[in-house]
């Protein structure tokens, strides 16, 4: 590089300091001049999160590498660098494993392993706050690299994030201005560890729950099944001034139906038989805190008008009790049932449906997340490389083309099972090569869609009832035939039948209920 493209690249970074620009374009422009400084394949920037480092920017990395979460203590190479106060670079030979080995971007599976390192700690206010790290594929990449030019960077890289963080600051302390301390304090505390995305829809979601988590609106989750409607109910409850009190969240679809009122609102000693003591139901223990309702849809009809009692003026009766107890809950309710129809067709009450949603909050399928994909395959993919004790866990592109196009019909949850059974298939088949890097093929992954593409599929003639019908009563038509059918074979033996089907079998009773098929 001439002396002038030297000073050119120092002036950008400079002059970047005085502009007010996004934190991520921020450090993403840091990043290129620091390429334009010092060739290289790959450049990192990393904060430090307790025992973990998180990428903030990349640049010359695989996209999923802003997804993972990096151990301090399986990464030996970040250990070191940690623990040294000047910059340093790792022999070419040195036998410890490279974090981003396998994660360059654009090369081929002949070329995954990273042959020359360097990389330098980064103080903040005098506390150590992360890492700045530089690799490249070629043995002898930085021999001629001048440390000073280093330690110069290390300081810009510094005054970049002190400067993008007081911008931070200022924006909160003007927002601080317009709404109250405390609840504002509290909202900037949304767990972050699972917080994945960068997507347009992942963004509105996340105003979205700043936003309502500063009132005590009661709010509706709904979404399809595995999107993450648990972590948003938690995201809320952490948000709001309700936060240093419980949360305590109940599934209501397994809740026996028996026992529903019990569960919820408590039962004094010797109201039913089993009943030996006082015990508290879920309203209770959740006083001045937050009740999360997943699957509300769920419930049936009678524990709905109950419910709806509590709802209206906080006021509930311990099952057997013959006073009345107040409570102050915040109610956080989800499903990935459609209530409004399940209102039209009497299976919810409306009054209820009213009272739940009063802020609807629908989250996105992963299917519309985009790119977000990656990087969730990225923390997932951290997460068992870690547990699996790998040396490098990476995706192959034809991979992650595969995760960008598959439909998710199962969305995160089903994101995250598919890389864990990925990796242990690949584990299986190198049992000897925990320390090479592995790669996830397309064929690993399993995905349905890459199925059905294989199978020439026939239409399915609809019997002449079925004619006509919309698609709930003929998914419960076959349902009650499936269902009938099974119960023969194993003699009317519910638990059985449970076992077989793969349902709770509370779940399956409430089913038999709603299909009409026991009283």
């Amino acid at each position: 590089m001439t002396t002038l493209s030297w000073l050119n690249s120092i002036t950008t970074l400079v002059d970047d300091l005085a502009l007010e620009l996004p934190t991520v374009e921020r450090y993403q422009r840091l990043l290129m001049a620091i390429r334009r400084l010092i060739s290289c394949d790959a450049v990192a920037l990393l904060r430090l999160d307790g025992d973990y480092l998180v990428p903030l920017a990349v640049n010359g990395l695989s996209k999923d590498t802003l997804g993972r979460r990096f151990a301090i203590d399986d990464h030996p190479r970040f250990k070191i660098l940690l623990d040294c106060p000047e910059p340093m670079r790792f022999p070419a030979n040195s036998p410890l494993p490279d974090p981003y080995d396998g994660l360059i971007d654009g090369v081929t599976s002949q070329q995954l392993e990273v042959h020359d390192c360097m990389g330098c700690v980064l103080f903040c206010h005098g506390k150590l706050w992360g890492l700045l790290t530089l690799d490249a594929l070629e043995r002898n990449s930085f021999d001629s690299v001048d440390f000073n030019l280093l330690q110069l960077i290390a300081s810009l890289t510094v005054a970049t994030v002190n400067v993008g963080e007081r911008i931070e600051e200022l924006r909160s302390q003007a927002k601080l201005e317009q709404e109250r301390a405390e609840s504002f304090r509290l909202a900037i505390t949304q767990p972050i560890h699972k917080w994945i995305g960068e997507s347009e829809p992942f963004l509105k979601l996340k105003k979205e729950i700043e936003l309502v988590a500063n009132s005590d609106l009661t709010v509706l989750i709904t979404g399809e099944t595995g999107v993450g409607k648990e972590l948003v109910a938690y995201g809320i409850h952490q948000a709001s001034t309700r936060n240093r009190q419980p949360l305590v969240a109940v599934n209501c679809a397994a809740l026996p139906e028996n026992l529903i009122e019990s569960e919820l609102f408590g039962h004094v000693k010797g109201a039913f038989s089993g009943a030996i003591s006082d015990r508290a139901g879920k309203f209770e223990q959740a006083n001045n805190g937050t009740l999360f309702l997943d699957e509300v849809g769920e419930l049936p009809l009678v524990a709905q008008a109950k419910l709806l009692r509590v709802l209206q003026n906080g006021q509930l009766q311990r099952v057997g009790a013959d006073k009345e107890l107040h409570v102050n809950v915040r109610i956080v309710a989800a499903t990935n049932r459609d209530l409004a129809n399940e209102v039209k067709e009497g299976r919810f009450r409306a009054d209820l449906y009213h009272r739940l949603s009063v802020y609807p909050m629908h989250i996105p399928p992963l299917r519309e997340r985009g790119n977000d994909t990656l990087l969730l395959a990225g923390y997932f993919l951290e997460q068992n490389r870690s547990r699996l004790g790998l040396r490098a866990l990476r995706l192959e592109p034809l991979a992650q083309a595969a995760l960008l196009s598959y439909s998710w019909p199962g969305n995160v949850r089903e994101l995250e099972h598919v890389i864990a059974r990925a990796a242990l298939r690949l584990l299986s088949r190198s049992v000897a090569n925990k320390q090479t890097i592995l790669s996830i093929s397309k064929q690993d992954l399993q995905l349905l869609d890459t199925v059905y593409e294989e199978i020439e599929t026939t239409p399915i003639a609809l019997s002449p009832e079925a004619q006509g019908k919309d698609l709930r009563i003929i998914q419960d038509d076959f349902l009650r035939n499936y269902i009938s059918e099974r119960l023969q074979v194993h003699q009317n033996n519910l638990s059985a039948t449970a076992r077989e089907l793969g349902v709770n079998r509370a779940n399956l009773a409430r089913l038999l209920k709603r299909l009409q098929l026991r009283k």
